[in-house]
């Protein structure tokens, strides 16, 4: 498959890129700064997301948003999303979004990051994600998939190889927790890319420390 990642050098998009190689695929990276990927194995395209078109995704079956606001910008993740949903609309690409635990429902009514206890600190960046989410649920003529980690996203956690799958509600692993390292993170990515199965759909995912 021909699998292009936006925002590859930050954290989450290490990790898919990286998993992505594995699985031999034919990886892109679209970054605002060519110098911070060195795989040789990845094409990389310089490129803000605000400036992406049709043109410049049509020729992938998976684009991969891992885009990252800067902080006090959260607004941008709305903005970008609008730009890709835009992009890609009428075409057969399919966008994985990596996406936010804080718009999870943890009852019928109340998203995470409408609870007393979410932490301040994070939530315009949960609050803009939740927006971003609401308009690929809105959007037509796009193939879209939105995955939320646990609320708990561990960028040092080990790949333990594994993942449970969940829809839009907060849940736990076997441990109790809601929790997922970006690496077993990235497998859940891939494996969607590959078996394409929840398509228009928002999945959560979380995984067990390993």
């Amino acid at each position: 498959m021909k699998i292009a990642i936006i925002g590859a050098s930050g954290k989450a998009g290490q990790f898919i890129l990286d998993e992505a190689v594995a699985r031999e695929h034919e990886v892109t990276a679209i970054v605002r700064n060519a110098g911070r990927i060195n795989n040789s194995q990845v094409e990389v395209i310089e490129k803000n997301i605000f400036d992406i078109q049709a043109k410049d995704v049509k020729k992938y079956d998976i684009i991969v948003n891992a885009f990252k606001s800067p902080q006090g910008q959260e607004e941008q993740h709305v903005e970008a999303g609008k730009v890709l949903i835009d992009a890609l609309k009428g075409q057969q690409s399919r966008l994985i979004v990596v996406g936010g635990a804080g718009s999870l429902y943890v009852d019928e009514e109340t998203r995470l990051y409408e609870t007393a206890d979410f932490p301040k600190a994070y939530l315009p960046t949960a609050t803009q994600m939740g927006k971003d989410l609401a308009q690929l649920q809105n959007s037509q003529n796009v193939n879209w998939t939105y995955i939320s980690p646990g609320a708990f996203f561990d960028a040092e956690g080990k790949r333990s190889g594994s993942y449970q799958k969940g829809k839009d509600k907060l849940f736990f692993n076997n441990q109790g927790d809601s929790y997922i390292s970006y690496a077993d993170f990235a497998i859940a990515v891939l494996d969607e890319a590959e078996q394409g199965k929840h398509v228009n759909e928002r999945i959560a995912v979380v995984g067990d420390r390993a």
